[in-house]
């Protein structure tokens, strides 16, 4: 018995290959999909290349491509999961997105991209601050002349009790119940879990998931190091303030010499 709350053969695949079957059950309408592709097609350039981290089944990707396909962009879709890419497929037979199996950071396609994209909290699946630095270097690389690089995801509060564990209900319906097994780590800044899915025709599933995560000043000194700087900051997609109180951040990052023509497309859009 291993008693330290690590999900241990956890891999870069581990998540999608788990949850690729309830993915869009569970959360596709997790965020707002119009808000998020309304405002990264404004920071699509024509003809430009688009890249999702962490693609998943398609949820931002194949609204987001048929949105840019007027001005002749390409939406590339990466995951490291073959079985979230197989659910990709299945729901875009036109291909309208292009399918990348790989890893973050090391399997980014060559690009150039003018936008870069990772949405809700994919970036914290990347599970050390290394491999987190690692990637921003890896996008700077592949970034277009005036590219942008926006990342979403949650805000992490100091209220979270170092070493936590908690047991929860996610759903119960008369033929299946659903438990969540988490662990926090307040010093790693990382959060670990397991969910439990139980069904009366085909018993236990065990679906785990595990992040590392990174607050706004940490996203920040991590894009400076790889030559990028912050273009916007929002509290969601739609252009909310972002405030010491936002739950969630919504960060643009471009090359110095394009920060402020980026900042400015990202005005014209919000409003």
């Amino acid at each position: 018995m291993v008693e330290d709350w690590g999900v241990h053969g956890y891999t870069e695949a581990t998540y999608g290959d788990a949850f690729a079957d309830v993915y869009d059950d569970w959360y596709g309408e997790i965020s707002d999909v119009a808000a998020t592709v309304r405002l990264l097609g404004a920071l699509t350039a024509p003809g430009a290349n688009v890249l999702e981290l962490g693609v998943g089944t398609g949820r931002l990707a194949i609204p987001l491509a048929a949105a840019v396909a007027s001005i002749d962009a390409v939406v590339y879709g990466l995951d490291a999961s073959a079985a979230m890419l197989a659910r990709l497929g299945a729901k875009d037979p036109q291909r309208s997105v292009r399918p990348v199996l790989g890893e973050m950071p090391s399997g980014l396609p060559p690009g150039p991209f003018g936008l870069v994209f990772v949405a809700y909290n994919t970036f914290f699946a990347l599970p050390t601050a290394e491999q987190q630095a690692a990637c921003f270097v890896a996008v700077e690389q592949r970034m277009a002349d005036r590219g942008c690089f926006v990342i979403e995801s949650f805000v992490p509060t100091e209220d979270a009790t170092d070493g936590a564990s908690t047991v929860t209900v996610r759903s119960i319906t008369a033929d299946r119940v659903v438990l969540s097994v988490a662990h926090a780590n307040q010093a790693a800044q990382t959060m670990e879990g397991q969910y439990i899915d139980i069904t009366q025709a085909g018993g236990v599933r065990l679906r785990p998931w595990a992040i590392r995560y990174a607050t706004p000043a940490q996203l920040d000194a991590m894009a400076a190091s790889a030559g990028l700087g912050l273009v916007a900051r929002w509290g969601s997609f739609a252009g909310e303030r972002f405030d010491a109180s936002s739950p969630r951040q919504v960060s643009a990052y471009a090359r110095a010499a394009d920060v402020e023509e980026t900042s400015s497309v990202a005005r014209k859009v919000l409003g």
